[in-house]
């Protein structure tokens, strides 16, 4: 019915007729959302501004919460959206548009947590080459590196998408779902699969093996040192476990094909389950990361008092 040449419409067959609930489901998206940015917004602002968090391990964090926005962004703002939309179309130049923002963040975010554990790596294993190995200008080229590596390893793998002829258009999902558009083309193509298996490789093994390499090391140089030391590296390799621990969970929520459960489980949670880590993990990332961390509250609450305290002497001068 399509191809390249075409405009080609997809149907979200997951609203549903919600009624009179789209405005609740409305209200709750929204407040998440603006949560979501508040949150990482205020961690971005507060490393900017406190020249103390200038360091490579902040600098990252910064670019973490980033994409945090940039994932976010890339959903809640379609979901809201089609809250109020009757037909709950979209073209294809916009799916693959929230396709390309999604996965690349995806991406992204295994490869920033991959360059945190390196960091860490060095901090902990080799601390007096640290300021050598890690200093800011490196630091800002990773992070570059990071996104256009994110960004080549989703076109590469998925740009294939254009070129198909669609022989259906009703995607039972809220969102893009890059299976679920394959599966409407006129014909089954190979390389759909290798290139999920590619971007799989490139995307999500290759950064998660630098972490866990990363973090063996960590292990080893612990075991033989002082009972602080040991402390101290728990305190700050804590929170990465958990993410990547939480990012694992959602890539198999993701990859589970709920049409072959839609018996057993409720549309409802089959949705929340297919967006789970755009739900966790961008709120998960501020706490988890930033404010459990000591100088980053320090920070927070230096900035408030400060503001606080102009304000104040502001209005006595007034």
């Amino acid at each position: 019915m399509g191809n390249s040449s075409e405009t080609v419409s997809f149907v979200l067959a997951a609203y549903g007729n919600v009624g009179a609930l789209k405005y609740m489901y409305f209200s709750i998206i929204l407040f998440w959302y603006v949560s979501i940015c508040v949150a990482n917004t205020v961690l971005i602002v507060v490393i900017n501004v406190d020249r103390r968090l200038h360091e490579p391990m902040y600098i990252l964090l910064s670019n973490l919460c980033l994409n945090e926005i940039n994932a976010s962004t890339a959903l809640y703002p379609f979901l809201l959206s089609q809250m109020f939309s009757d037909s709950h179309e979209v073209t294809l130049p916009w799916c693959f548009l929230q396709m390309c923002c999604m996965y690349t963040s995806a991406s992204a975010e295994f490869c920033s947590l991959a360059a945190m554990a390196y960091d860490r790596y060095i901090s902990i294993c080799h601390p007096l080459r640290y300021n050598v190995i890690m200093n800011t200008e490196r630091v800002c080229i990773l992070i570059l590196l990071v996104w256009m590596y994110s960004f080549l390893s989703f076109i590469f793998s998925f740009s294939f998408i254009f070129r198909l002829k669609f022989c259906g258009n009703i995607v039972n999902n809220v969102y893009c779902d890059h299976k679920l558009i394959i599966r409407l083309s006129c014909s089954v193509l190979v390389h759909s699969f290798i290139s999920d298996i590619f971007f799989v490789l490139l995307s999500i093994y290759l950064p998660f093996t630098l972490i866990s390499v990363s973090y063996m090391k960590i292990l080893a140089v612990c075991r033989k040192t002082s009972t602080e030391n040991k402390q101290k590296a728990v305190t700050t390799c804590t929170p990465q476990i958990v993410s990547v621990s939480n990012l694992f969970v959602g890539c198999i929520f993701h990859s589970i094909d709920f049409s072959l459960l839609a018996a057993q489980v409720p549309g409802e949670v089959r949705v929340i389950l297919s967006i789970y880590l755009l739900i966790c993990q961008p709120m998960l990332t501020p706490f988890m990361y930033g404010f459990n961390l000591p100088k980053i509250r320090q920070s927070c609450t230096m900035l408030l008092f400060k503001r606080k305290s102009l304000s104040l002497f502001g209005k006595r001068v007034l």
